[in-house]
């Protein structure tokens, strides 16, 4: 049944108290993902059932995504379907053979330096692919769409913390404009169809089993590889770092109150410098790095920093975890995934 091709589950489970129920249904878009693995790992372990959906390409080794797979098999209560979100008949089958209650839209072609070099993967998977799960959730009655979009939004916006109220008409990527176009459509149905939409803005995510294209990955894969690590901008650089952790708490938080339109920030509501998280990934791995400091990248912003006082408000969102903690907690899973090497 937990097999990388189409399945069917049994809606019907036993619930705690030997009572026969029906388990909340939700679809997760993008499950062999880094946020989409530990948010349908998050949901499986509550009972919920979960469909699992992603086309497992190649953007980064399709061998992490089968490992984060094959944590998530031994569950009853989870199947899986290789789609494309870009085919419409393929997706129109799985939500027809599940039913959803609730649908996260994870799936998407990620990156920004990528997309300078590949845009079309981003009208695909972002503009095409969003286009056609929230036009399923309208025909099939679903209670409520959270999508992914990104820091990425707001562009060459200047303004620091970056507040959900602040204008985001200025990116300055092609993936961050894809993201701002998934608010505007969600927005558009929201308003014509009385769909719930919540957008989450994540800001710069880590932790185990992240992705090989974000920098936390590369550094510390070439530090224990004995590699100079590429850092832009000549070092001068900030992000808000945030743990996995947290930002799964926060989409769960959306899933539950399901509004009827919104968008939120989530992140660590701190800005780090990017050499200060070289220094703690040295002093994880207990090894030095070899930098190589190069210009700023196009489409690239010199900080992120996330206003979470909606979120907070709203969600009930309060990020926990420290980059030191977080850090520490990465390291030690790449050095057991990876070998100690």
């Amino acid at each position: 049944m937990n097999t990388l091709e189409s399945g069917r589950l049994l809606v019907k489970a036993e619930g705690r108290n030997n009572h026969s129920m029906y388990m909340k249904r939700i679809l997760v878009t993008g499950s062999a993902g880094f946020i989409g693995y530990h948010l349908t790992k998050s949901l499986l372990d509550d009972d919920y059932e979960v469909l699992g959906i992603d086309n497992l390409n190649d953007y980064y080794n399709p061998n992490l995504k089968l490992a984060r797979l094959d944590q998530l098999k031994p569950y009853k209560n989870f199947i899986f379907n290789k789609i494309d979100i870009s085919n419409r008949e393929l997706l129109t089958k799985a939500f027809t053979d599940f039913n959803p209650n609730k649908v996260v839209n994870l799936a998407a072609q990620a990156g920004v330096r990528y997309s300078i070099e590949n845009p079309y993967a981003y009208m695909d998977a972002n503009l095409v692919g969003l286009l056609n799960i929230i036009e399923l959730c309208r025909h099939n009655d679903v209670e409520g769409l959270i999508y992914a979009s990104s820091s990425s939004v707001y562009g060459a916006n200047e303004k620091i913390p970056f507040s959900v109220d602040d204008s985001v008409d200025i990116p300055i990527s092609l993936y961050g404009a894809t993201k701002r176009s998934n608010e505007l459509i969600a927005y558009s149905y929201s308003h014509l169809y009385d769909l719930n939409t919540t957008g989450l803005r994540y800001f710069t995510v880590y932790g185990p089993w992240g992705r090989p294209d974000m920098a936390m990955f590369i550094f510390t894969s070439k530090i224990m590889a004995s590699e100079p690590i590429p850092v832009f901008n000549y070092g001068k650089m900030r992000r808000d770092f945030t743990y996995i952790d947290d930002i799964i708490a926060g989409t769960r938080a959306a899933i539950d109150k399901n509004y009827a339109f919104d968008v939120f920030n989530l992140g660590n509501h701190k800005s780090e410098e990017l050499m200060d998280v070289v220094r703690l990934i040295e002093e994880k791995l207990g090894k030095k790095a070899e930098i190589e400091f190069l210009p700023m990248q196009p489409g690239d912003i010199p900080e992120s920093f996330a206003d979470i006082e909606k979120s907070t408000e709203m969600l009930g969102y309060k990020p926990t975890t420290n980059v030191d903690v977080g850090i520490g907690k990465f390291v030690e899973w790449y050095q057991e995934y990876y070998g100690n090497t």
